[in-house]
C-alpha cells in the first residue's frame, strides 16, 4: 500500500488538479463511496483527513447519547462540517470543490480501516455515517440532489398511472399529509409513486407509510429518501466486512497501524478540539494554596478524584502524579508552587526523600530537565486508555455503584442530585463516556446560565480535563466580571 517513502499511501494513476469547475472530478456533492481513494498523499494527510471527519462522527454520536432533538443535531453537525469537512454545492464555482470532496473521499476510507475492526465499531461508525450522509441529503438543493439519484441505479420501478389508479384507495389510505383532507388528497395525486421489495424499507413498513402487495412496497417520492438512506446502510456494511477481512495485510506498515488504533479510540472519549490550552499554561497563575479550594470548584471527576486522594494518601503512584501535575502546570501553576505544593501534599516524607525521588520529575514535566521537553497536559483519550488506578477515567474504570456515589460526594454541592445519575448512568452504560461528564458539566454549571446540550461552550463535548477546568473557571470570573456573583459552597 505504501511505497518506499512516506509520501505513498494511495496510488493514483491520473491525480487532476481542478482548475476548471465545469468539469468535475467528484460531480456529486453526496458519496456512497464506491470506489477506494486512488491517490497519492502523504502520512500527514492521511491523518488530518481522518482526524478532521471524526471530530464530527464523533459529535452526532454525542449528541445522540445527549438526546438532542434532530434540528439541534442538524444545526451542531452542520457547524462542525463548516469548519472541519466543508462541501460545498456543485453550484459554487467559486470554491474547489473537487479538492474538498476529496478530503472527504479520503478520510471516509481510513476511517473504515480504523472502524472495521469489531462489531461494535462497526455499528457505530455505520450509524454516525448514515446520520452525515442524512443530514446532507436534506441540505443539498432539489436539483442536485436529483441528479445525484439520476446517476445511480436504485432498483425501483415507477408505478405507472395506470397501475396507481389501480390502487387509489389502498395508497390514498397508507398516504400521510396534511390533515387537512382536501389538501391531502390534493397532493396525493401529484404524488410520484416506486415499487421496492418492502425488506429495503422497514422504517417505512414500520410506521405504516406505504402500501404492501405480494411483497412489494409502493413509496411516494417524498419518502424517496427512505429507500436511499437504506442503501448507503447495506452497502458501508458489506464494504466494513470486507475491509476487516483485508485488514491484516496492513500489519506490516508500523506508520499506518498507531494511526488506525489512536483513530478507533475517537468514539470513546470524543476527538481533541483544537483547544489552545492542551499546551502549555494559558491561564492566570495559581498558588499551591489555592488548589484545593480550585478542585472544589472547577476539576473535573478525574483530577478531583487524583486531588482527594492526594489529600487522604499524602502519596499518587508515579502516573497519577504525571497526569495530575502536567493538568495543573497548564492550569497555571507555576514550577515554584508545583514545588511547593508537591512537596505540601508529600507531607510524611522528608526534605531529603522528596528532593533524590520526586523534585526532579516534577522540573522534568515542566521541561526544566533531562530533554527540556513542554510536555502537554493529557487529553481524555489519553486517559481512558489505562486500565483501572488512580489515574484512569472514572467513568469507564470505576464500578456503577462506585461511580456514583464519587459523583454525588464530589457535585451534590454543585446541583447534581440523584435524580440526575440515571442519565448520566445511561451514557457511561453505552460507552459514552464524555458525554457523561459534559453532562455532570452542564448540571454544576446550570447557575451560572449553562443549559443542556451546550455543553462547554459551541456545544462541544469534554474532550481534555483542563478544557472542563478552564471554562469552568472563565464562566465564574464572567459573572464576578458582571457583578452577578453568587456563593456556590
Amino acid at each position: 500500500m505504501f511505497k518506499s517513502n512516506d509520501r505513498k499511501v494511495f496510488n493514483d494513476s491520473d491525480p487532476v488538479q481542478v482548475t476548471n469547475h465545469g468539469t468535475l472530478k467528484y460531480p456529486h456533492r453526496l458519496n456512497f463511496y464506491d470506489k477506494p481513494p486512488l491517490f497519492d498523499v502523504t502520512v500527514e494527510e492521511f491523518e488530518i483527513c481522518a482526524l478532521d471527519r471524526l471530530r464530527i462522527l464523533a459529535e452526532i454520536e454525542s449528541s445522540g447519547a445527549r438526546n438532542r432533538t434532530w434540528d439541534d443535531l442538524k444545526t451542531v453537525t452542520n457547524a462542525q462540517c463548516a469548519k472541519y469537512l466543508p462541501l460545498h454545492a456543485t453550484s459554487a464555482i467559486s470554491v474547489d470543490r473537487d479538492a474538498e470532496r476529496r478530503k472527504d473521499h479520503l478520510g471516509h476510507f481510513v476511517l473504515r480501516l480504523a472502524f472495521c475492526r469489531s462489531e461494535d465499531l462497526r455499528r457505530r461508525f455505520i450509524k454516525a455515517e448514515t446520520t452525515l450522509f442524512k443530514i446532507r441529503y436534506d441540505s443539498d438543493g432539489y436539483s442536485e440532489r436529483e441528479q445525484f439519484l439520476s446517476s445511480r441505479d436504485f432498483n425501483w420501478i415507477p408505478v405507472d398511472a395506470t397501475e396507481k389508479a389501480q390502487y387509489r384507495t389502498q395508497l390514498l389510505a397508507s398516504y400521510q399529509g396534511s390533515k387537512n383532507e382536501s389538501v391531502r388528497v390534493e397532493a396525493f395525486e401529484t404524488e410520484k409513486y416506486y415499487k421496492v421489495k418492502w425488506t429495503r424499507v422497514p422504517d417505512l413498513v414500520e410506521r405504516r407509510k406505504v402500501f404492501l402487495k405480494g411483497g412489494w412496497a409502493y413509496v411516494p417520492s417524498k419518502e424517496q429518501s427512505s429507500i436511499v438512506f437504506q442503501e448507503f446502510e447495506v452497502l458501508l456494511e458489506k464494504a466494513l466486512e470486507l475491509t476487516a477481512r483485508s485488514l491484516p495485510r496492513l500489519d506490516e506498515d508500523t506508520r499506518l497501524v498507531p494511526i488506525l488504533d489512536n483513530l478507533s479510540q475517537g468514539f470513546l472519549a470524543g476527538v481533541p478540539s483544537e483547544w489552545t490550552g492542551s499546551g502549555e499554561s494559558t491561564g492566570d497563575e495559581i498558588k499551591a494554596e489555592m488548589v484545593d479550594e480550585l478542585s472544589k470548584k472547577h476539576f473535573p471527576l478525574c483530577m478531583r478524584t487524583l486531588h482527594e486522594n492526594l489529600r487522604r494518601d499524602h502519596h499518587l503512584k508515579h502516573f497519577g502524579r504525571l497526569q495530575y501535575g502536567l493538568f495543573l502546570k497548564v492550569l497555571g501553576l507555576s514550577i515554584d508552587e508545583a514545588i511547593a505544593f508537591w512537596r505540601k501534599s508529600f507531607s510524611r516524607i522528608t526534605d531529603d526523600k522528596f528532593n533524590k525521588e520526586y523534585k526532579y520529575n516534577i522540573r522534568h514535566s515542566y521541561g526544566l530537565e533531562g530533554k527540556r521537553a513542554n510536555y502537554p497536559a493529557k487529553s481524555c483519550q489519553q486517559i481512558l486508555t489505562p486500565g483501572p488506578s488512580d489515574h484512569g477515567c472514572p467513568y469507564r474504570h470505576y464500578s456503577p455503584e462506585n461511580l456514583q456515589t464519587a459523583l454525588l460526594a464530589a457535585y451534590s454541592s454543585r446541583g447534581l442530585t440523584s435524580s440526575d445519575l440515571p442519565e448520566i448512568m445511561a451514557m457511561v452504560k453505552t460507552d459514552h463516556y464524555n458525554s457523561a461528564c459534559t453532562r455532570v458539566f452542564e448540571i454544576t454549571h446550570s447557575a451560572f446560565g449553562v443549559k443542556k446540550g451546550e455543553g462547554v461552550g459551541g456545544n462541544d463535548s469534554v474532550t481534555h480535563p483542563n478544557q472542563y477546568a478552564a471554562r469552568s473557571m472563565e464562566l465564574l470570573k464572567a459573572q464576578q466580571e458582571s457583578g452577578e456573583a453568587m456563593i456556590v459552597e
